[in-house]
């Protein structure tokens, strides 16, 4: 369970409401509402095809929501109003969106031509206008906080998948965003490399941003989560904290989920 300065927190509240999405015929979100407070750690789990990252995509405008909305401290992401109905930013201002809502990808989404130190300060630079000198001591900074300072002249090509998604970690933090999201951090990782990541987003968890979690990692989920929510087909089944959900949940889709997946020796 997170220790987080949640209550100090003052920014990085998420609402999700009614907000649907359809490819072609197939409906992959049905209506989803989820309030994330300030400070919180929301891990999300489920089954595969439950829709859980395309509800991860739809908050930082990655994917279009085909009906309700999202709102960041109460502004739109991605819509403005007018008269009754909502129309989409332009792309500028959708981008500058993106800088405050930070994300973490399955595959790391590094630059392969830049060293990691580059990688982090790139954004700054280019998208908040920093200056490189400034960039360059924050991004040192960050690289020291998940334990890679001393990688920070390496390639991607030169480092471990563990160490790639690091880098990624301290390039989503090098924007200072309200919110971090991450979409199975640690699926395209060994199972040697798996911990060196969670122990970083552990770490995160207690830091007072805001987190939002799409993992298979249990007990990972169990450890750092405010609230569990559990999806399926497109909905969200229920929701908790992690005693509720792991240990008694309401629902019966639930029940049957974590029967298949949480071994005896899981202790919950």
């Amino acid at each position: 369970m997170s220790t987080a300065t949640s209550a100090a927190a003052t920014r990085g509240l998420v609402e999700i409401t009614g907000v649907r999405k359809s490819y072609g015929a197939v409906e992959v979100l049905k209506g989803v509402s989820l309030t994330v407070p300030p400070g919180g750690v929301a891990v999300i789990v489920g089954p595969s095809g439950s829709g859980k990252s395309t509800l991860l995509r739809t908050i930082n405008h990655l994917e279009k929501v085909d009906g309700g909305y999202i709102t960041i401290d109460g502004a739109l992401v991605g819509y403005r109003v007018r008269g009754r109905t909502l129309h989409e930013l332009p792309a500028k201002e959708i981008l500058r969106q993106r800088t405050e809502i930070g994300m973490v990808f399955q595959n790391f989404n590094l630059f392969p031509h830049l060293t990691a130190l580059e990688n982090v300060i790139e954004a700054p630079v280019v998208a908040q206008g920093k200056s490189k000198a400034e960039a360059r001591r924050r991004g040192l900074e960050l690289l020291d906080r998940v334990g890679l300072k001393d990688r920070a002249g390496a390639y991607p090509r030169q480092l471990s998948g563990g160490q790639q998604q690091r880098v990624a970690i301290a390039r989503a933090l090098a924007l200072d965003p309200k919110i971090l999201l991450f979409d199975e951090p640690t699926s395209a990782l060994d199972p040697e490399l798996v911990n060196e990541v969670l122990d970083v987003i552990r770490e995160l968890a207690t830091s007072g941003t805001t987190l939002i979690i799409v993992t298979h990692e249990m007990g990972f989920a169990r450890d750092v989560a405010d609230t569990v929510v559990f999806m399926d087909d497109g909905r969200i089944v229920e929701a908790g904290t992690p005693a509720e959900i792991f240990s008694n949940p309401r629902e019966e889709r639930t029940r049957s989920f974590f029967s298949k997946i949480i071994e005896p020796a899981f202790n919950i």
